[in-house]
């Protein structure tokens, strides 16, 4: 591995990897994680330098290098080393011809031959790409790129808005929405209410045990046997490897709260419904047939799963992170997670409701399942027992015999900038797994982004794809309108 390279670093202490981070480190696993940041001004790579070597380089993962000592002739585990960080070398300005005659397709192919170059192990594992380029959403972008093995997804958004400040006020952090959960009511007053209270805290435990032993004989089963019904979606072997295709598009954030509001839905219940009815209408047009009674049965047998990776460990909040790197100081940080597998129910209904009804079912059920939790311990007793190549070997099973990848993360209310550079989107997105599609979901401001990662030898047309997703809401929306639904709510 090149982090047995000796470069110049200053040894503070090794810290082991997680288990989380290992599997992430592997080279049949070999994930990364890529933020597009569509800036407002003319890119300043000086203003950008100065700002990561007051913030990014202060967080214990982003100055530390991967190394794995030899011991007795046999590699022994590997660790984190603190080095010394030299920002200019994570900072990369390609030379890019301002008169460029397509700038938006031009940084299509820059992010996807992006995907194809490996990362530098002697060096810490993040590097950020200013392109001076102007294109239909940006004036400039920056490509934030970070080895998964350094964290989350969620930690690793938490640090990235921790390096932001509001755009209004300059010393503010941005304002993120904090999902706050109850279950009973305020008050458990009366013998009553408390007897009542208890059948219903009983009913749930049994409705938990009962979803909880269910999802782990399906996990069971897909590690075993169980696959996705092959469709033009499913990946091919080695689709790892091939250079993915990331686009992406912008929608209103208010639309989607009008539907949540109007049906009284959750954010992600919309999403998920969105993204059903657009996978339903990019696989009718697939399948080039049209929608007939036949088709919407033969569509409706399909199975269509996602492995949802969970995040298991509290989040770091975005002020302790930016304390944490003002200071210098300690925080909780590493990868931790579970996954989860989630049907999709994917079919040509004449009601655009129904999508997200169905979406709102899925979610409620999987909100009583211990499965995440189960499949963290499974692979962390195999990793342990069995080593690191049968923990992946299980782990790409998984991911193999699902369809893709799908994510939704709360992002900032307010506009942010990132060391002087307003931000007009952030589209976050990861590669390097064996799915050929990965959808994820990014709130930012009014507006929410769609950003659609693709194996091009399986998905020759993602922009259309994205077009499916736009068009679904456009319609689900109308069909709540229409219905008064939402004046209803109002």
């Amino acid at each position: 591995m090149g982090g047995e390279k000796n470069t110049a670093r200053e040894t503070v202490g090794e810290e082991p990897l997680s288990p989380c981070s290992r599997l992430f480190n592997s080279p049949d696993f070999n994930c990364a994680i890529i933020v597009i940041m569509g800036c407002k001004v003319k890119g300043n790579p000086p203003a950008i330098i100065d700002g990561l070597k007051h913030t990014l380089v202060n967080h214990p993962r982003f100055s530390s290098i991967l190394i794995q000592e030899m011991k007795n002739g046999k590699k022994g585990k590997p660790s984190w080393v603190r080095t010394e960080v030299r920002v200019e070398d994570h900072v990369i300005v390609p030379d890019i011809d301002p008169n460029i005659e397509n700038p938006d397709q031009y940084l299509e192919h820059y992010i996807s031959k992006l995907t194809t170059v490996p990362m530098d192990f002697s060096k810490p594992l993040w590097e950020i790409h200013l392109l001076c380029l102007k294109t239909s959403n940006a004036e400039s972008i920056g490509l934030l790129k970070i080895h998964h093995s350094l964290g989350d997804g969620m930690s690793l958004m938490s640090l990235f808005l921790a390096c932001t400040r509001k755009t209004s006020d300059p010393e503010a952090l941005p304002t993120v929405s904090v999902q706050r959960k109850q279950f009973g009511p305020s008050s458990y007053n009366g013998f009553f209410n408390k007897i009542w209270w208890l059948f219903v805290g009983l009913w749930f435990i049994l409705r938990l045990v009962f979803n909880t032993f269910v999802d782990v004989l399906m996990f069971a089963l897909t590690i075993c046997f169980l696959r996705d019904t092959e469709t033009p979606l499913l990946a091919k072997p080695g689709t790892e490897l091939v250079p993915k295709r990331f686009v992406h598009r912008i929608i209103s954030f208010d639309d989607v709260k009008l539907v949540k509001n109007a049906m009284k839905l959750t954010v992600n219940d919309v999403l998920l419904g969105v993204t059903q009815a657009g996978l339903s209408r990019y696989l009718s047009r697939r399948y080039d047939q049209e929608a007939t009674p036949k088709l919407k049965e033969s569509m409706r047998r399909i199975r269509l799963r996602s492995a949802i990776m969970i995040n298991l460990r509290p989040n770091t909040g975005i002020e302790a992170l930016a304390d944490m790197m003002a200071k210098k100081s300690k925080c909780r940080w590493g990868n931790l997670f579970g996954y989860i597998l989630l049907p999709f129910s994917v079919g040509l209904e004449t009601d655009p409701l129904e999508y997200v009804r169905r979406a709102k079912v899925t979610v409620d059920r999987k909100k009583h399942s211990l499965e995440a939790v189960f499949s963290m311990a499974f692979f962390k007793l195999i990793l342990k027992v069995l080593g690191l190549k049968a923990s992946v070997v299980l782990v790409r099973k998984v991911i193999h015999n699902t369809t893709l990848t799908f994510s939704n993360v709360v992002g900032p209310k307010e506009e942010i900038t990132f060391h002087g550079h307003p931000l007009s989107y952030i589209a976050p997105s990861v590669f390097g797994h064996p799915h050929a599609l990965t959808v994820h979901f990014q709130s930012y401001e009014k507006k929410v982004i769609i950003s659609v990662t693709a194996d091009p030898t399986v998905i020759p047309d993602p922009h259309k794809m994205c077009d499916d997703f736009v068009e679904s809401l456009k319609l689900i929306k109308s069909s709540v309108l229409e219905r008064g639904l939402y004046e209803m709510e109002v």
